[in-house]
């Protein structure tokens, strides 16, 4: 390596971390906007073919993507904008000490089957300031992180737009650029499309339909601050058999000590037979087993990326940890390491 290519590589770090130190206030909705766009995409590409018999290829493409930015929108971020405030809200509320459920009769069961008093509202107001703090940094956090996700969600659809406009021709860019063959770069996207594909439309999205069934029974049963816990749920049931059942099984429980038996019954049979099945039946169907995606990789993504960054850690952290995966097992058979 001659002087100029040294000086050149050393150049290119530079800025590298001039551009990541820039954009690092917002990475999470840089790597947020690259995923809906990717699933985005497949739906662009139908409905711009669809438009070149009427338009030209180029207002086609902006027409498809600003329609699929709009519908999602409407789609999916208004309602988890309503989502993310309810659960600000109980989440709060929690944190204060302020729950609707009846803590008395749970103490009262408790004391009665083991003659020891618990202060379950105290533990139920710990538990709500660590959630706090973990992913806002508080409640005096909670302002700054509205303002925060509402500037980037602005710059996440701007580049959504780009991204589904340019995206393939900065895929040919990739292809082009990057120091490795043409084959081992055609096997590291195919193993990061397996793997992006399996952590969105697999266990993501299975995770997201069980809290969504699960949730229904907690609400028919009466529970209340069922927002919450769905959210909750979506972010357990990412762990497979036991994840959603860790909240609507004491909720089941609940509602017999609270007297409330015919309800507690139906929920658990629910649970059992409903919110159970959608996890032994939906998970093998939709997740693309090449990904090969442990889901204790998944789950450790998760918590971890919400403890990083936050709500969109939900999503993002599992696709890092799996990008991570997708590289080294190129790297393992594509240059024979022993």
């Amino acid at each position: 390596m001659n002087r100029g290519q040294s000086f050149l590589l050393l150049l290119i770090g530079a800025v590298s971390l001039l551009t990541l130190f820039i954009i690092l206030p917002f990475i999470e909705y840089v790597i947020a906007s690259a995923i809906l766009a990717y699933v985005l995409y497949p739906f662009h590409r139908q409905l711009s073919r669809g438009l070149r018999d009427h338009v030209s290829r180029r207002l086609g493409n902006m027409v498809s993507a600003l329609a699929l930015i709009v519908a999602s929108l409407v789609a999916v971020i208004l309602p988890l904008a309503y989502i993310f405030l309810v659960f600000i809200r109980d989440l709060t509320a929690l944190a204060a000490g302020e729950s609707d459920l009846d803590v008395g009769a749970i103490e009262a069961r408790i004391a009665e089957l083991t003659g020891e008093e618990f202060q379950i509202d105290t533990l139920l107001a710990t538990a709500g300031e660590l959630l706090l703090d973990t992913l806002f940094g508080g409640i005096s956090g909670i302002l700054t992180s509205t303002l925060r996700v509402s500037l980037g969600l602005a710059l996440a659809l701007f580049l959504v737009y780009y991204t589904l406009l340019d995206g393939p021709a900065f895929l040919r860019w990739l292809r082009t650029t990057t120091p490795l063959p043409p084959d081992v770069t055609d096997d590291l996207l195919a193993k990061v499309d397996a793997t992006t594909r399996g952590v969105v439309i697999g266990h993501i999205s299975v995770a997201v339909l069980q809290a969504l069934i699960a949730g229904v029974g907690l609400w028919v049963a009466g529970i209340p601050n069922v927002v919450f816990w769905t959210f909750v749920m979506a972010v357990l049931a990412l762990l497979p058999l036991i994840g959603a059942f860790l909240v609507w099984g004491p909720a089941a429980a609940y509602l017999v000590v609270i007297d409330e038996m015919t309800a507690g019954i139906l929920l658990a049979v629910y649970g059992v037979v409903i919110v159970s099945m959608v996890d032994n039946y939906a998970r093998p169907i939709v997740i693309d087993h090449s990904a090969h995606l442990n889901p204790a990789i998944i789950l450790l993504g998760v918590f971890g990326g919400v403890y990083s960054i936050g709500f969109t850690g939900l999503f993002v952290g599992p696709i890092v940890i799996g990008v991570l995966a997708a590289t080294l097992e190129t790297f393992r058979e594509d240059y024979d390491v022993i």
